[in-house]
């Protein structure tokens, strides 16, 4: 059989418009339109925004490949700081040590907190946080990392007032271990970083030093103290759990460490010597993709301003990922594994350093967690493990490297921070922003933006605002808005807490009463017409800590029993559009002649056939879920008035 000669390959315009063809054969479809009629392009109508302003398309092709940004460990660092990664490790598993457990008052001892500390890095932990202040005394250290080669294992520290003691007594710590025949000499991946971070805390209200006297200790370090020790740690997650989008974090990140080294080059210091006394700490969340640019923009910005400072081979920046708190639920806690995985994968494969995943149920207050600090402890640390150990995700350096949507993330995401950077410096740079509350400011718009595709559920928390099990154990009042946590802030604002808060309340009036506040469904025609919007609005009423009464397919005859049975005064029809054009006016009339104050309808209002009687609103997609189901539940269940002398 004669060969058939090769057929010529489409170009990639030609494929493009192929793929664009089909797309927009499969939005008209949905939207029971001509192609012609689509109000713009497929990949306008397919593409979605971010809280920074970023664009999201739906495809990816060699259209957008960019320049090669460099190998690992070289400038401009976009691939990793660390030339000489060890890819059998990967990056560090850091464990954090010293925070309260339930009913620990802070009083364990400390040997017992030093063979907590052993024996994790036996099961696989090879970084140290150390909170230093409660169960920890600044004295203390030496006990607490007895048994620890500080040459091979990168400890941090946060202790907050205490920090500068602290700092002093690691160092001579660190000076022992040094001198020791053998030692190894300090790399990126076990360098010690002393967790001084007063500009990024003068923000978010934590305890922290005079930010003087960290300038003076890190100078102190740079010209007299061992190798391998960062003094100054510009910390993005007083940011990025307050609301900060990731370029807001970014760029603050950034702004904060460039006041840094003016501070320790106007104390004589080198720009070299001063780029080696600043680490980074960044939050990294359930976007794992947003999490890998992240790392990689932070890299490339910071090796940006070291290119303009003259000192490129020292502008590699080194990273801790921490798993963002603001993301933690604290109903349906497990689902935080879930979140938390993902953000330890982003951060592992965008470069970090170091990647601390907090405990699963960081988000409830210790007296009020359900599992035991040790159970809790090892599912972070196994959460890690597995994906360096079975998935060996830490052996090879940037595997997202490459990747058209991933650089072209990278990119979009440095000209953000960078932008915003840019208006920092321009205000006077950071100190000046913060004083005059413009990073505040700038903080809060950015949680306003977030907590409205919260409330609206274009942003769903798992067990939160979807899918919720009204049914668990209530945790107590108020502790949706509690601070109380593991690295946590007074800005801390958690992205479920506006229903989690409805939850409490519902836990109260359960509580107080023996039930909870309940609304009547009414489904209309068969269980297969209005299973699916019974559903919807149970699901979002549970979300507000409502309970659903669901009797089953009624008539307009049964409603008036139903109603008796369920003592509610409001009530939802759910049935389809053609159901509520047959039977609506007659199911609304009962439901009103039986006594119910408020009639809503499921789905749109425009399903509703037009008469003389409307129900009273509709529970739809879309809606703002938090405003609806706070005025449903103050119907329901009226808060009690403050009594007199009460504080607010």
């Amino acid at each position: 059989m004669p060969e058939q000669p090769a057929q010529a390959q489409p170009t990639l315009d030609e494929a493009y418009q192929t793929w664009s063809a089909a797309a927009a054969a499969v939005l008209a479809k949905s939207r029971r339109v001509e192609v012609a009629d689509l109000p713009d392009s497929p990949e306008a109508l397919l593409s979605t925004q971010t809280r920074d302003g970023l664009t999201i398309r739906p495809l990816y092709t060699r259209r957008d490949e960019a320049t090669e940004p460099g190998v690992p460990g070289q400038f401009p660092y976009v691939r990793g700081a660390d030339p000489e990664r060890d890819v059998l490790t990967g990056w560090r598993v850091t464990e954090r040590f010293g925070d309260p457990t339930a009913g620990d008052p802070g009083t364990t001892a400390i040997s017992e907190i030093n063979t907590t500390i052993l024996e994790a890095m036996t099961n696989g932990a090879s970084g140290l946080w150390l909170k230093v202040g409660e169960a920890i005394g600044v004295d203390d250290l030496a006990g607490v990392l007895s048994g620890v080669y500080l040459d091979l294992v990168p400890v941090t520290l946060d202790a907050g007032a205490l920090g500068i003691d602290a700092a002093r007594a690691l160092l001579d710590l660190k000076k022992a271990s040094a001198s020791v025949s053998g030692a190894a000499a300090p790399t990126a991946a076990t360098t010690v970083s002393l967790g001084l971070s007063p500009l990024t805390a003068a923000f978010s209200g934590r305890d922290t030093v005079d930010p003087a006297a960290a300038t003076a200790l890190a100078v102190e370090v740079a010209t007299d103290g061992p190798a391998g020790v960062r003094t100054l740690r510009v910390d993005g997650t007083d940011f990025a759990t307050a609301g900060a989008d990731n370029g807001l974090e970014l760029a603050l990140v950034v702004a904060a460490a460039v006041a840094h080294l003016r501070e320790l080059t106007a104390a004589g210091l080198g720009v070299d010597q001063a780029l080696g006394q600043i680490s980074f700490a960044v939050s990294v969340d359930d976007d794992q993709f947003a999490g890998i640019a992240k790392l990689r923009v932070l890299r490339r910005v910071w090796a940006r301003v070291a290119d303009v400072l003259g000192a490129r081979a020292a502008g590699a920046a080194l990273t801790h990922a921490v798993t963002d708190l603001s993301m933690y639920s604290q109903r349906d806690p497990w689902v935080n594994m879930l979140r938390s995985t993902i953000a330890a994968f982003g951060g592992g494969v965008g470069g970090a350093d170091q990647v601390t995943v907090l405990g699963f149920d960081a988000a409830i207050p210790a007296d009020h967690r359900t599992s035991s600090a040790t159970f809790s402890r090892r599912i972070a640390r196994n959460t890690q493990l597995l994906l360096l150990e079975e998935s060996n995700v830490g052996r090879v350096l940037d595997p997202a490297g490459g990747s058209w949507f991933v650089e072209a993330l990278t990119d979009d995401l440095a000209a953000n921070a960078w932008a915003v950077f840019g208006d920092i410096e321009a205000r006077g740079g950071y100190r000046a922003a913060l004083d005059d509350g413009w990073i505040a400011e700038r903080v809060a718009e950015s949680l306003a933006t977030r907590d409205v595709e919260v409330a609206h559920r274009r942003e769903s928390v798992t067990g939160v605002n979807e899918f919720p099990n009204l049914d668990e154990k209530p945790l107590g009042a108020d502790v949706s808005t509690a601070t109380d946590l593991v690295g946590a802030t007074p800005r801390l604002a958690r992205v479920g807490r506006a229903f989690e808060a409805l939850r409490d309340r519902s836990d109260g009036v359960l509580a107080a009463t023996g039930s909870r506040p309940r609304i009547l469904l009414l489904p209309l025609g068969s269980v297969a017409e209005h299973n699916g919007r019974t559903t919807f609005v149970a699901n979002l009423l549970a979300a507000g800590g409502i309970s659903a009464i669901n009797p089953g397919p009624l008539t307009a005859e049964a409603i008036a029993g139903a109603v008796a049975d369920a003592d509610t005064a409001i009530a939802v029809l759910c049935g389809t559009k053609a159901r509520y054009a047959s039977d609506g006016a007659a199911a609304l009339a009962a439901a009103r002649a039986a006594g119910l104050e408020k009639v809503l309808l499921a789905g749109p209002d425009r399903e509703w056939p037009a008469g003389d009687d409307t129900p009273d609103g509709s529970l739809r997609v879309g809606i703002d879920a938090v405003t609806t189901l706070t005025e449903l539940f103050d119907r329901l269940a009226p808060a009690e008035p403050a009594t007199s002398g009460a504080s607010a």
